[in-house]
């Protein structure tokens, strides 16, 4: 383990569209014409950049965020760019801050992401990042032909597999194979090239990638999974990790469970980073911030409170339940079971009605408060081993990531928790990530 003195804080933001929260476009500030302008983007890239953010990470589902056209229709999830898109063209309007996105594994193949994901690490020079997914939306099973979503571990085999594969494939040319030689006429070392000829229970795919290594080795892994299947995925995949924690003490009792599994993977737990998600609403005053949270709750339609809490915790129907009852009772489904066994004991544990379950839901990990109160909660933290850095999401755009970059990181930085400049050039280089050479990648796989 990094001793405390050589630990330092990491930052992502979570950009979804027009804001976070699932009202936020309606805020009188928002920028709901934003969502398909890439100035606006470009502007807030650059604003992130000035932060001194380690990336920007753009989630993703292959399907519309919802599908049920009563509460679709009240929200700004129906439109939304494809994010390597997105990446490539941020890429050529920044210098530092690394670029991440999110891929399923379930409704895509290896080569293709494998063949994205370095071209976005070369185009951006080494700042791309991959957030590995296992599709929870069953909507999007019926995009690519299949009438029923795959099951929860078949998912994760599928991804297990998925993953290897990608890796073998960003390893298809070793680091000095592409010599372009002009004068002998060799433009790659024939010894240099190792095609992955996989064979497995879900793929079989001969390789090569049709393009070099990437400069980072491989772009860096992201995850989220908080299942037990989730969490031991994460532990042998991830190299940072998203969660949604909302107390201390949770939090560290992840943070700890993640990195003892790593290390039984046999890898350095201080090479897996651990960030919880927080929404900071910053305010001159404790008072102001809460009352700007409260607008954004009383901005969500009853439609979208109903189906917010129903996509989120199963397959059961709520239309027919009032929305200032009980939750009934929520048989196992197929989607994220994390995700549903956190609502479920948040509504029991605190006798929530489904309209006040979803204002939590919605609420999320939001921190309203003064910058000092925002600094002071990532700062304990951070220090109290339950994060090693955050994903910043903001409930509307752009005001609330220009608050917390002129207010919150100043803080931060005058505190010696964040730097005031990059010091690398790559993503990997600035999250104090190694990386990984080509011939370890067999010793990492034949370890599991």
């Amino acid at each position: 383990m990094t001793t405390e003195t050589a630990r330092r804080l990491t930052l992502g933001a979570l950009i979804q569209g027009s804001g976070g929260h699932i009202a936020g476009w309606r805020h009188p500030d928002a920028r709901p014409d934003g969502q398909l302008d890439f100035a606006f983007h470009a502007d807030l890239a650059r604003t992130l950049e000035r932060g001194r953010f380690d990336a920007l990470f753009v989630a993703d589902v292959v399907a519309v965020w919802g599908h049920q056209l009563d509460s679709l229709s009240r929200t700004g999830r129906a439109e939304h760019f494809e994010p390597l898109t997105l990446l490539a063209a941020l890429a050529l309007v920044t210098d530092h801050i690394g670029l991440a996105a999110t891929a399923t594994t379930t409704y895509n193949h290896p080569f293709h992401i494998a063949r994205k994901f370095a071209s976005l690490d070369h185009i951006s020079q080494g700042r791309a990042g991959w957030n590995v997914v296992t599709s929870v939306v069953p909507l999007e099973a019926a995009n690519f032909g299949h009438d029923n979503h795959l099951e929860h571990e078949l998912r994760y085999r599928r991804a297990d597999e998925f993953v290897q594969v990608v890796k073998a494939l960003w390893d298809s040319f070793d680091d000095d194979a592409v010599v372009r030689d002009k004068a002998t006429g060799r433009y790659y070392e024939p010894t240099g090239l190792q095609p992955p000829h996989h064979e497995g229970e879900h793929f079989t795919v001969r390789g090569p990638l049709n393009i070099s290594r990437p400069p980072q080795g491989h772009p860096v892994v992201f995850q989220a999974g908080s299942s037990e299947t989730g969490r031991e995925f994460a532990a042998r995949h991830g190299e940072v990790l998203f969660t949604t924690q909302h107390e201390l003490g949770a939090a560290q009792e992840f943070y700890a469970d993640i990195k003892a599994r790593a290390a039984g993977y046999g890898r350095d737990p201080a090479h897996v980073l651990v960030w919880p998600g927080l929404t900071p609403i910053v305010a001159a005053t404790e008072a102001d911030a809460r009352h700007r949270l409260a607008e954004l709750q009383d901005l969500i339609h009853d439609d979208v409170a109903r189906r917010l809490v129903q996509d989120n915790i199963g397959d059961l129907d709520l239309s027919d339940y009032p929305l200032d009852g009980p939750l009934p009772d929520i048989p196992d489904s197929n989607r994220s079971k994390s995700r549903r066994d956190l609502l479920v004991k948040l509504a029991h544990d605190e006798k929530l009605t489904i309209r006040q379950l979803a204002g939590r839901y919605a609420a999320g990990t939001s921190v309203a408060g003064t910058p000092e109160q925002i600094a002071d909660r990532i700062e304990t933290w951070f220090h109290e081993r339950a994060a090693d850095g955050f994903n910043i999401s903001f409930p509307y755009l752009p005001g609330p990531a220009e608050d917390f970059v002129d207010h919150v990181v100043p803080l931060l930085q005058r505190r010696g928790l964040l730097r005031t400049e990059y010091e690398g050039s790559t993503l990997r280089e600035n999250l104090g990530l190694p990386r990984p050479a080509a011939a370890e990648r067999h010793l990492q796989e034949t370890g599991r």
